[in-house]
């Protein structure tokens, strides 16, 4: 694997994490994929990169997210990285979700976690993945296939999905904000507003900003080029300017925030109803989970 051997993961982080990762898990994962042919046959030839995306290291990788040994760590560094428990923290951010959404777009997917845990969720909806990365959309496939879900994965850019206006009922962005400028986080909220229907809604996962700004050590952890512009901004703001109503943001374990709001309906206030967390089961290393603890 290519990195930067200054960095402060690599030099103090990345020994800790070692301890916790399965290193044979990891190598199957590495031999269980064709990554040529499955790269291949995911990658949309006619998508530019964006060169915050191209030209940057991720996680202190070089090459970023392009890369297969960012795609086959990337679960193992998570899972340390999001505190007290991956998975906790993702039913938290379902747990939010209101009505029962029929259509779903889970941008900046990397490899599944989240786009697996919609589907489980909402079984009788359509849910769509969509990552820049052909490689990290290779591992969220494996993924899928594993926990027997039915998901269409797309290679391509949230800020210009391609998809028709008004046609999602739940558009979603886990731990995807604090990897983009500001700027662009600002487009893909605007991409995912034209692409909601009337009462459609926004469901944001990340890092807590609050806290972010406060702590200098965490931002500067594990090597993300944008995390501190994503830390001194606020996502409140962001969509309120992309024209998102009822917008609410909450507290998750102190770390992290999710972000609610809703597209209204022309003409109408929005339908507050749909801003009720509901209960939902998550299927999670083979139970199902109805609540996630407190």
């Amino acid at each position: 694997m290519s990195v930067r051997k200054d960095t402060i993961f690599e030099q103090f982080i990345a020994p800790v994490v070692g301890w916790f990762v399965d290193e044979e898990e990891t190598k199957q994962l590495r031999d269980r994929i064709d990554w040529e042919t499955t790269c291949d046959r995911l990658r949309n030839d006619t998508l530019s990169y964006p060169d915050y995306y191209r030209q940057s290291n991720f996680h202190g990788i070089e090459g970023g997210y392009l890369t297969i040994d960012a795609a086959v760590t990337y679960d193992p560094i998570t899972r340390y990285a999001v505190p007290p428990n991956e998975t906790w923290v993702r039913q938290e951010a379902l747990k939010r979700v209101g009505g029962s959404p029929r259509r779903i777009l889970d941008l900046g997917c990397g490899t599944g976690s989240m786009t697996v845990m919609l589907q489980q969720a909402f079984p009788q909806a359509e849910v769509i993945g969509m990552d820049l990365s052909p490689y990290m959309l290779a591992v969220a496939e494996d993924k899928a296939k594993n926990a027997q879900t039915n998901i269409q994965w797309m290679h391509g850019n949230a800020e210009a999905t391609g998809f028709d206006d008004n046609s999602f009922d739940l558009v979603t962005a886990a731990l995807l904000f604090h990897e983009t400028p500001p700027e662009v986080s600002r487009q893909i909220l605007r991409e995912a507003w034209r692409i909601l229907q009337g009462n459609g809604e926004m469901l944001v996962l990340d890092g807590n900003q609050e806290t972010l700004r406060e702590l200098d050590w965490l931002r500067n952890v594990f090597e993300e080029p944008y995390i501190e512009a994503y830390a001194n901004g606020n996502l409140d703001a962001w969509m309120g300017a992309a024209d998102f109503d009822a917008i609410r943001t909450e507290e998750v374990w102190w770390v992290h925030q999710v972000t609610r709001g809703i597209k209204p309906i022309p003409g109408q206030s929005p339908d507050y109803a749909r801003s009720q967390p509901i209960t939902v089961e998550v299927e999670s290393e083979g139970e199902n989970i109805a609540e996630a603890p407190a």
